[in-house]
């Protein structure tokens, strides 16, 4: 399909926008005529992991950098150039564009063939820590088709200290599809070349498990048994408990800015300096706790919207969650490694941040002991900066995550997604959603084009932090409030690759969408 295809029903597509409240769009279309835009590339480049050569993707701008920095209130004018042979489609995860440059096939647009381009334009309204990924098959964010897109505020720019982004993923040398095909026992053991854990829960019926529900402070001293790809066996339960999963699925590598840590980035600093980390979980399967060792810290945002501050040391993050936390170094300055640990495991990734003529020691990529799993104590803690405007609930709706951990079928409301029913909402309703999971598994879910308040846990009201994507962990119910105000068909999934790919996604669609 060509440029010029696309970019008229692109036009047409703003323009039935703004017939329903998507003025913006349009108005952001006729500025751009005057100015070229922006271009990110979709390509492949090769890097080495453990020692070995990865071909991987990429998503580089004019100048071969990975991603984009944008000024709040700038209009988001990119041409995407796709220069795979294979189709692809990008989202812009945390970001609210009209419905047809989401990034989603089918619900927002058509993938962009081998050799295509499209041309977005929106303006950007919000600041904060973003990314983008494909939304166009597992085996394409697997292989590394992600980016950070960073949003500064006005104050951001002026503010004297200095920025670090951190993006972490998990990766493999393997087909992600053969990992999934053996998850679900479509392959034999061995022949898809592991990485895929046994499905030792055998064929539970995950939504009458009498399972009770543990915070992560609980759930960090769990004895768990860790197994490694090609042998049985789940993921040990307490007394009383359910077997339950944590990890499905043991990778090669964990990458902090596609580094491991036999050669991670080491970014200089200053000694007293004021540094904010920008950290962005882009893993498929992984949820990681942040360790800043010896500093410590202040939590400011989460997903890109400010919170009242909290300090520590270490800070869970869910998959496709984004953390900003600000650092002041000491004034004698050092070498400080800042550490993502794997959930429920001992293996760990990150970066160091040294100030000029510091020692830096070799670190370990296995932690001596295995970290706890990622629950919703921290969550219940955060508080808005921003919050919502009070105001009742128009629209109460439930989604209830389901599945088979034998097949290793993933739903939601009962269904995978194809067979979905999407949940309806009305422009200008103030939505509520309650997410209970009734699986052994935790679920990071992302509502797309939205930006939530997290309003209940467990049915206990409190004015939760802003986000787009909410961890919820097995038998436990999260409910969150928006204002339906960006009219069109919205994707609302887990953020667990392997979990989408395998069902556990529908639809939040606007009346007349």
């Amino acid at each position: 399909m060509t440029e010029l295809a696309i970019s008229r029903r692109r036009l047409l597509q703003g323009a039935a926008g703004a017939a329903v409240g998507g003025g913006a769009f349009g108005l952001a279309a006729t500025r751009a005529l005057a100015a070229a835009p922006k271009v990110l590339d979709v390509t492949t480049r090769t890097i080495e992991v453990n020692g070995r050569a990865a071909k991987v993707y990429a998503l580089l701008d004019a100048a071969g950098k990975r991603g984009f920095t944008f000024v709040q209130g700038e209009p988001f004018y990119v041409r995407l150039e796709n220069r795979l042979k294979a189709s692809t489609l990008i989202h812009w995860h945390g970001l609210t564009p009209p419905s047809q440059q989401d990034g989603v096939p089918v619900l927002s647009q058509a993938p962009i063939r081998g050799g295509g381009s499209y041309v977005y334009d929106f303006r950007l309204t919000e600041s904060g820590t973003y990314w983008m990924h494909s939304h166009d098959g597992l085996d394409q964010t697997q292989k590394l088709m992600s980016a950070p897109l960073i949003i500064r505020s006005p104050q951001d720019v002026k503010r004297d200290e200095q920025e670090v982004v951190v993006m972490l993923n998990d990766f493999t040398f393997k087909d992600p599809m053969e990992i999934l095909a053996r998850l679900q026992g479509r392959e034999q053991a061995g022949k898809a070349g592991g990485g895929a854990k046994s499905a030792a829960m055998g064929g539970m019926n995950m939504g009458s498990m009498n399972m009770s529900s543990t915070s992560s402070k609980d759930m960090g001293s769990m004895n768990m048994s860790s197994t490694k790809a090609g042998t049985t066996g789940g993921m040990a339960g307490m007394p009383g408990m359910a077997q339950m999963d944590v990890n499905d699925i043991d990778f090669d590598a964990y990458l902090a800015n596609e580094r491991t840590l036999a050669d991670p980035e080491v970014v200089p600093v200053e000694p007293g300096g004021r540094v904010r980390l920008r950290l962005i979980n882009g893993a498929d399967s992984t949820n990681f706790f942040i360790d800043l060792g010896a500093l410590e810290g202040e939590l400011i945002s989460v997903d890109g919207h400010p919170i009242v501050p909290v300090r520590g040391r270490v800070f869970p993050a869910a998959m496709a969650q984004r953390l900003d936390v600000r650092l002041r170094l000491p004034s004698g300055g050092g070498a400080f490694p800042v550490l993502a640990r794997r959930e429920g495991d001992v293996e760990q990734t990150g970066i160091v941040l040294a100030t000029k003529g510091a020692k830096i020691g070799r670190i370990r990529d296995k932690a001596a002991k295995k970290s706890g799993i990622v629950g919703l104590e921290l969550e219940q803690k955060l508080r808005p900066a921003d919050p919502l405007p009070p105001r009742r609930a128009d629209r109460t709706l439930e989604a209830v995550l389901g599945g088979d951990m034998k097949k290793y079928v993933w739903t939601i409301n009962g269904e995978v997604y194809g067979k979905n029913k999407p949940l309806m909402v009305g422009l200008g309703e103030r939505v509520e959603i309650a997410i209970k999971n009734v699986t052994a598994m935790s679920h990071p879910m992302h509502l797309h084009g939205t930006v939530f308040q997290v309003v209940a846990i467990n049915g206990r009201r409190f004015n939760g932090a802003r986000r787009d994507t909410v961890m919820v962990p097995p038998k436990d119910t999260v409910t969150f409030a928006f204002e339906a105000d960006n009219f069109g068909r919205w994707a609302f999934h887990c953020h667990n690759g392997y979990h989408m790919e395998a069902g556990m996604m529908t639809s939040v669609d606007y009346a007349g969408a």
